[in-house]
């Protein structure tokens, strides 16, 4: 098996008040995951709001990552753009930080066909020698990695690895039947709320944005799994799914994506893990009435006092 599976967050990336990177909160949120028990950490995905940062806080973040981890877990590096050739320039800068993986979708802006995303993927990993992981989340990119795309990437040995965030569990279920024979390449759910049926259905693990409020619970669903307590991963799952639900308060006020990252600030910024709840411009961040709601909710499941 692949050294990537189990529980492997993307890693929120705090913000001072004038929006620059709070790195003295990054490195709480860095330790934080590995304290929790985290197998990897993921920097610069979506819930790191990667597409918000150009060339040169993205080299720095990845910097300050590498730095910080210091080998005590893999770091798994995106590198997501719109163009092949700026993934491609940005997978090269991961590599000569140290990164121990990259993870790449299709293209985005310009919709493209599966063959082309097919050949996307070819050349990214014929121009950076490091294991290459796709990443399917068509809510974002607004192509979806088709299932055959998938596998054709894997039996060829283009891709070692899946993460799904596409909600299309029976998708999922496919893929893993047809790389059953693979075990050279792993697939995980980005899917925080069904993992215990991910893991079930033979995922490899789970890369959960909520792992940043509670990478403890996340680690503690991955173990029962791995012994077969199948009881034991339902009941710690259902909490995490009331954990969930603060991603909600903002919902309607706010899009999604500053709703659902801006609900895992909040609630680290109220556990102390970093001191403002801001989100990369133009996105909104939450007030201090929807504050309150997020504080109850980690009351709720035993994190907040």
């Amino acid at each position: 098996m692949s050294k990537f599976s189990g529980v492997i967050p993307p890693v929120v990336v705090p913000l001072k008040d004038d929006h620059s990177v709070d790195y003295v909160s990054y490195t709480k949120v860095l330790n934080h995951l590995v304290e929790g028990g985290c197998n990897a950490v993921f920097a610069l995905g979506s819930t790191s709001e990667v597409v918000f940062y150009g060339e040169q806080d993205r080299r720095r973040i990845l910097e300050h990552t590498v730095k910080v981890i210091n080998g005590r877990v893999p770091v798994i590096a995106g590198v997501v753009d719109a163009a092949t050739d700026c993934v491609i320039a940005h997978a090269r800068a991961a590599k000569a930080i140290g990164v121990d993986a990259v993870v790449a979708t299709a293209p985005y802006y310009t919709i493209t066909s599966q063959p082309e995303i097919i050949y996307h993927f070819r050349m990214i990993r014929d121009g950076v020698d490091l294991p290459l992981i796709a990443y399917d989340i068509p809510v974002c990119v607004h192509t979806k990695l088709a299932r055959q795309t998938v596998v054709t990437l894997a039996r060829e040995g283009t891709v070692i690895g899946l993460k799904d965030s596409s909600g299309d569990d029976g998708n999922l279920r496919y893929v893993l039947l047809d790389l059953a024979d693979r075990p050279d390449v792993f697939v995980m759910t980005g899917s925080e709320t069904v993992v215990d049926s991910a893991l079930h259905m033979g995922a490899h693990g789970v890369v959960p944005g909520l792992g940043n409020v509670d990478p403890a619970g996340y680690v503690r669903l991955w173990q029962a799994a791995q012994r077969g307590d199948w009881t034991t991963a339902r009941q710690e799952q259902e909490r995490l799914c009331r954990l969930f639900d603060i991603v909600r308060v903002a919902g309607g006020r706010l899009s999604n994506g500053a709703a659902g990252v801006g609900g895992f600030k909040t609630a680290m910024r109220s556990l102390g893990l970093i001191e403002t709840n801001l989100m990369a411009r133009p996105r909104g961040a939450l007030d201090s009435a929807e504050t309150l709601q997020v504080e109850d909710i980690l009351r709720s499941v035993g994190l907040l006092g």
